[in-house]
């Protein structure tokens, strides 16, 4: 933790930025609104992309709301929980032009210390521009837009408003009833509200086929005041009433007053982290630094306390073919859930770590000791694939966190059980897994074996400490028996790179050297296993099952950078295996999901995440990390946003017209990408990994007292 001084000159600099904002709105004169004709609109068919350019809520349990925004609009809206969408998108158009297609966009975080984001929209022809500034009100469960429009002709223009919505996360069922007194949509267990200050006099309301509801309404702006404002509250509860009344008072409290107390709320929370480390030697390092701190913190439910979501985004395969379009990304899954702890830990909220800890053990924990792939927010299954890093990872967490209590210990138990006795009916057994961490495949991955080896190490200790010397000395046992066996399983001698000699990114039988093939997925060739290799091998490094100089390790490492590095103007970045296909069309049109297995329709791009994780190996190794902490803070986006991907290169690997090193369409912000960038941040002023569970290493990579 900083010292008291340290938080008090962060809680000083921090306090300026919600000044300047109220001063900068202070001079924007509001004017009164008129009603007018409704716009000719039609309720779009399904959600919007992931790329998004916001994301807030309050640091209240009482606002159960998120926000996002996307393309110069607000995109979804989560409630009651962040794990469902009820609302799809609110824009407006000016004299029939749409803000989104016909006016040039520009975001921004607008105070370094909360999640306030400002959106400036401007006619491409100059005519006028639209600012609005996204809050939640932190007593209620309500979105607060402060809306400035500006003539910049001096005419007066006819604003229209857009609104839809698909309460409780409908896709394909009728949402109930809607009225034009406010209520945009309700169903049985909600109803969406939408009001404004001054009134909107004449809303209409229609349903449509799919689940949406459409709400519109028009605005005649004259052009005697530059700025004519107005306040719009969207509004969520459990009833028409509820959240009409709710909007109302949203809006007598006034914008002013929400912002301060929003903002008031996040400063209160950054004040109580640890003061930023010194590796952040530039602004920009520092701003992302501080998102990175907000994204994290804005990604839990707040309902099921410690479930973090991966993403608050659609699929980015949005409206191609997906059963349920809005799930998986704002899902919880245990391995995303373990990176978002230890930068949680890194970052000095250990009391949100340990939430998550209990999610995972008390939720999502199964009766036979496993965790499924992923689940809701209350802990419930969704996909249901076994991975058995996942498995492993909620007990090296509980090690870090020291959490070593008889009823954590029978969870852990459960957990390593499982891992250390696992088979199934075709003869496999652990260390082999269903499914690794890029959850296409099953085989002998190094970084599954590395989290399976860890988690029963772990689990060893935190048994000795509750008497049960039986247990501790099996687990030790079976990982010192999967150590030993490692290499043998997953090192190949024959292979076509460099040496012939390197970690693979798994084997199907445990054969290294055997000319197995298989379909590397997500649409990708079907390759020799000896072809296809991965970064994410360095997870032996990070989790201290192998040391950082051992000659595998030395000999893995320029097959990888040859085979699936790119350097961008960013930095550089790595792919994730060869013949990756998840990530957009060759042209750089959506994913599909549609695609015929093998047919390579898709390209997966370089992933932030591996410059964190290979940071982290050079710091293991004695190195420096600058350079990929820099990479991971150039690859934001405007907002300061880290994405799942970025683009490699232009043509010809297909993209002609994205930037390599920036954000492609994934999923952004990815939760996991924040959490990299904070534990690298951390572990390089260390001059470590922070997260190795040391008593790991002391084990298989160096002599400990």
């Amino acid at each position: 933790m900083a010292a008291p001084g340290q938080n008090a000159s962060r809680m000083r600099l921090r306090l300026l930025a919600p000044l300047l904002f109220g001063l900068l709105l202070a001079v924007l004169v509001p004017a009164s609104v008129q009603a007018a004709t409704q716009a000719d609109t039609t309720p779009k068919p399904n959600w919007l992309p992931a790329d998004k350019q916001g994301f807030g809520t309050s640091r209240t349990l009482a606002s159960k709301v998120w926000f996002t925004l996307e393309g110069g609009e607000l995109s979804e809206v989560y409630y009651p929980r962040l794990d469902t969408p009820s609302f799809r998108d609110l824009q407006f158009s000016v004299d029939g032009v749409s803000e989104r297609d016909d006016a040039v966009h520009q975001a921004m975080l607008l105070d370094p210390s909360s999640p306030t984001y400002r959106q400036i929209n401007t006619d491409r022809s100059g005519r006028w521009r639209l600012i609005k500034t996204y809050v939640t009100d932190p007593s209620r469960s309500v979105v607060v837009v402060d809306v400035d429009f500006q003539s910049l002709d001096g005419r007066s223009h006819r604003v229209s408003m857009l609104a839809n919505a698909a309460p409780s996360n409908e896709t394909d069922t009728s949402p109930g009833s809607c009225s034009p007194s406010g209520v945009l949509a309700s169903d049985a267990s909600m109803a969406i509200a939408v009001a404004a200050r001054p009134a909107l006099r004449h809303l209409t309301c229609t349903a449509g086929s799919d689940g949406i509801v459409a709400s519109t309404a028009s605005t005649r702006l004259t052009g005697k005041a530059r700025h004519q404002r107005l306040t719009l509250a969207l509004a969520f509860a459990t009833s028409r009433g509820g959240a009409l009344a709710a909007a109302q008072t949203s809006l007598r409290t006034g914008w002013y007053a929400v912002a301060r107390r929003y903002g008031a709320g996040w400063l209160t929370y950054l004040s109580t982290l640890r003061h930023p480390p010194r590796s952040l030697i530039s602004v920009r390092q520092r701003q992302e630094y501080a998102v990175s701190e907000m994204v994290l913190a804005a990604s839990e439910d707040k309902t099921y306390r410690g479930a973090f979501v991966a993403s608050p985004t659609m699929p980015w395969a949005w409206g191609t073919g997906l059963q349920t379009p809005s799930g998986p990304y704002h899902l919880v899954w245990s391995r995303d859930l373990y990176e978002i702890s230890t930068a949680l830990i890194a970052d000095g909220d250990v009391a949100g770590a340990r939430r998550a800890l209990d999610f995972l053990l008390f939720r999502q924990q199964q009766p036979d000791g496993s965790f499924p792939q992923n689940s809701d927010v209350s802990g419930k299954p969704a996909l249901t694939n076994l991975q058995l890093d996942e498995v492993a990872d909620p007990i090296i967490l509980a090690w870090q966190l020291g959490a070593h209590d008889p009823t954590t210990w029978s969870h852990v138990k459960l957990a390593a059980d499982f891992i250390a006795g696992w088979h199934d009916t075709q003869g496999h057994a652990a260390p082999y897994t269903p499914q690794e961490r890029w959850e296409n495949q099953a085989g002998y991955s190094p970084a599954t074996i590395a989290a399976e080896i860890a988690g029963l190490v772990c689990a060893a200790s935190i048994a000795r400490q509750n008497g049960d010397t039986a247990s501790a000395a099996m687990y030790l046992q079976t990982a010192d028996a999967w150590h030993a066996q490692l290499n043998a399983w997953t090192f190949t001698t024959t292979g076509p790179y460099g040496s012939g000699s390197y970690y693979l990114r798994l084997t199907k039988e445990g054969n290294p050297n055997a000319p197995t093939t298989y379909s590397v997925g997500d649409s990708g060739p079907t390759l020799d296993q000896r072809a296809v290799v991965d970064p994410s091998f360095l997870e032996l490094v990070r989790l201290g099952v192998v040391a950082p100089d051992d000659p595998h390790i030395l000999s893995t490492l320029p097959v990888v950078d040859a085979q699936l590095s790119v350097d961008t103007p960013s930095g550089r970045f790595w792919h994730r295996y060869n013949g990756d296909g998840y990530g957009e069309q060759r042209s750089g049109a959506p994913w599909d999901v549609g695609f015929p297995p093998g047919s390579q329709t898709t390209i997966g791009r370089v992933w932030p995440i591996f410059a964190g994780e290979r940071g982290e190996y050079e710091l293991a190794a004695g190195h420096g990390a600058a350079a990929q902490l820099h990479a991971m803070a150039a690859a934001a986006n405007a907002v300061g946003f880290i994405p799942e991907q970025v683009w490699d290169q232009n043509p010809p690997s297909g993209q002609p017209g994205f930037a390599p090193g920036t954000p492609t369409f994934s999923a952004t912000p990815l939760a996991w990408s924040h959490a990299q960038f904070i534990r690298l941040a951390w572990s390089i002023v260390a001059g470590r990994p922070v997260e190795q569970p040391v008593i790991v290493a002391c084990r298989y990579v160096r002599t400990c007292g």
